[in-house]
C-alpha cells in the first residue's frame, strides 16, 4: 500500500449504511409522517419485492469492549419474555398500517446476542410474525449467534422456522486479543458450532472478523485467517475496528497505544485480504468476502448486490421494518430509529405508541445522492445524467473526484465513475465526495471512525 495515499485518505468518514448518515438526519419526521411513508412504500413494494424485517435483540451476558452496537448486559433471562411480547406488539402496530398481509423477503435477527434468548422464546417471536405474513419462496432468514451459547436446540429450532443463514462473531483467535476485547471463544468451539450448523442444514455460515484490534500483529492475523480458511465459511465480513471511545466508553479499557499504528493496521487488512483471495474467496463489497458459488458473489457478478442497514444482501427490498430498541426502519424516502434504551422502548410500547426516537425524510437531492453512493458501494461504479438529474451538488462532486482520479482511485468518464483496484480500499472516501450534508456541515467533533 502506498503510504502517501494511506496518510492522505485515512480520515474520519461514514460507513454509509444509509444516506444521509444518521448524524445528519434532521429529526424532522413525526410519527404520522413516518406512518404515511411506511404505508406508501408498503403499497408500492409489497407485491413486487416484498419487505425486509430487522429485529434487534439487545441482550448479552457479558460486554465485548470493541463492540459499537446497542447492547444491554445482564445474566437475568427473565427479561426475555417481556421483550418478545413488546416486539410482537410493535409488529402489530405496523400490521395495522398495511392494507394486506406483508410478503416477507428477508428477516435478520441482530444484536446484542440473539442466542441469549431461549429457542422457545425465539420461536414464539417467529410464530407471531409468520402467522400474520406470507414468506416469499426464496426468502432469506439469518441470525447472529455467539459461538459459546448457540446450541443444537437454537440451530434446529430456527432452521425449522425457515432460517438458512447464521453469522458467528469470531473477531480474532489470539488469546491476548480476545482477553483485551473480552470476547473469548476457542477455535475448537467455533469449529464445533460451525460443523453443527452445517449438519443441521444451514446453507450459509458467515464469520465476522475485525482487524485493528488491540495487540493484533501480522503473526496473529495470519494465524486467525488461516484457521478461518480451514473451516471455509461461506461468507466473511472482515471489518475495520472503529475506535470511538467518546461513543463507547468500554473501549477505554485499553490504551490507544495498544492499537496497531495506521500503517500496521492497513497491513493487517492487506494480509488478511490476500490470504482470503488466495483461498478462493471473492471480494464482494466493502469489507466482505464470499465463496464464488455464494449468492453474494453471484449478485456482485450480476450487478444486483444491495446494501441496507443489515449489510450487503441479495434482496433489493426498499421497505425495511425495524423492530426493537434502537432498530432502524427505511422506506427509501424516509428513515426512522427507535428509542435507544430498553426501558424507554418498553414504556412506549406499553403506551401503545410507536417507539420512535428520531427520523429523516429524504429530499430530492438526498434521493439522488443516495442512489449514487449505493451504486458505488455495491457495484464499484455509477452513472449520471446531469441534464435529467436535478441536483446541483453533482457538479461539485465531480470536482472533488478529480484529485482521486489523479491518485489512481477511480476513472472518470463524462457520465460515469469506475472504482479502480486501488480505490476499493478507499471506497468510503470516494462516497464522501457525494455526501453533500457532510461537506456542507463539517463536524466540530469527530463523529466517525477512520476510513482506513
Amino acid at each position: 500500500m502506498n503510504t502517501d495515499l494511506l496518510n492522505k485518505y485515512n480520515i474520519p468518514g461514514p460507513r454509509y449504511t444509509s444516506y444521509p448518515t444518521v448524524p445528519y438526519w434532521e429529526n424532522q419526521s413525526t410519527a404520522e409522517q413516518w406512518k404515511s411513508h411506511v404505508r406508501k412504500s408498503f403499497l408500492t413494494n409489497n407485491d413486487k419485492q416484498g419487505i425486509s424485517v430487522y429485529i434487534h435483540l439487545p441482550y448479552c451476558e457479558s460486554l465485548c469492549t470493541y463492540c459499537g452496537c446497542n447492547t444491554r448486559i445482564t445474566v437475568n433471562h427473565k427479561v426475555e419474555e417481556p421483550y418478545i411480547k413488546a416486539l410482537l406488539k410493535e409488529w402489530t402496530m405496523y400490521l395495522n398500517m398495511f392494507e394486506e398481509k406483508p410478503r416477507i423477503q428477508e428477516i435478520h435477527l441482530g444484536g446484542g446476542t440473539p442466542t441469549f434468548f431461549s429457542p422457545a422464546n425465539l420461536i414464539k417471536l417467529m410464530e407471531g410474525i409468520s402467522s400474520t405474513s406470507y414468506f416469499s419462496p426464496d426468502a432469506e432468514f439469518s441470525f447472529e449467534g455467539h459461538p459459546n451459547n448457540t446450541t443444537t436446540h437454537h440451530l434446529e429450532s430456527l432452521y425449522n422456522a425457515g432460517f438458512r443463514r447464521v453469522s458467528f462473531g469470531i473477531q480474532d483467535f489470539d488469546a491476548n486479543v480476545q482477553k483485551a476485547i473480552h470476547r473469548i471463544q476457542s477455535f475448537e468451539q467455533v469449529r464445533s458450532v460451525t460443523e453443527l450448523a452445517r449438519k443441521t442444514g444451514y446453507k450459509s455460515v458467515n464469520f465476522d472478523l475485525i482487524y485493528g484490534l488491540p495487540f493484533q500483529t501480522l503473526n496473529t492475523i495470519n494465524d486467525t485467517i488461516n484457521k478461518v480458511i480451514t473451516l471455509k465459511p461461506d461468507r466473511i465480513a472482515f471489518y475495520s475496528y472503529a475506535h470511538v471511545p467518546w461513543i463507547k466508553p468500554a473501549q477505554r479499557g485499553y490504551s490507544e497505544t495498544d492499537l496497531p499504528a495506521p500503517e500496521i493496521k492497513r497491513k493487517l487488512y492487506e494480509t488478511g485480504r490476500k490470504l482470503l483471495i488466495e483461498a478462493g474467496y471473492i471480494e464482494t463489497g466493502m469489507d466482505h468476502f464470499a465463496l464464488p458459488e455464494d449468492s453474494l458473489s453471484l449478485a456482485l457478478q450480476n450487478k444486483t448486490l444491495y446494501r441496507n442497514f443489515m449489510g450487503y444482501t441479495t434482496s433489493k427490498t426498499k421497505t425495511l421494518i425495524g423492530l426493537g430498541v434502537s432498530a432502524i426502519g427505511d422506506t427509501w424516502t424516509a428513515f426512522s430509529q427507535n428509542v435507544k434504551s430498553v426501558e424507554g422502548y418498553l414504556q412506549k410500547i406499553a403506551e401503545g405508541k410507536l417507539p420512535l426516537f428520531r427520523g429523516h425524510i429524504l429530499t430530492e437531492e438526498d434521493l439522488i445522492l443516495r442512489k449514487h453512493i449505493l451504486q458505488i458501494i455495491c457495484t464499484g461504479e455509477t452513472k449520471w445524467n446531469l441534464q435529467n438529474e436535478q441536483c446541483a451538488f453533482l457538479y461539485d462532486s465531480l470536482e472533488l473526484l478529480h484529485p482521486m482520479e489523479t491518485d489512481g482511485l477511480l476513472v472518470l468518464d463524462p457520465q460515469k465513475l469506475n472504482v479502480t483496484e486501488t480505490g476499493k480500499i478507499f471506497i468510503r472516501n470516494i462516497c464522501m465526495a457525494f455526501d453533500a450534508r457532510l461537506i456542507r456541515n463539517q463536524p466540530q467533533t469527530q463523529l466517525f471512525s477512520q476510513t482506513v
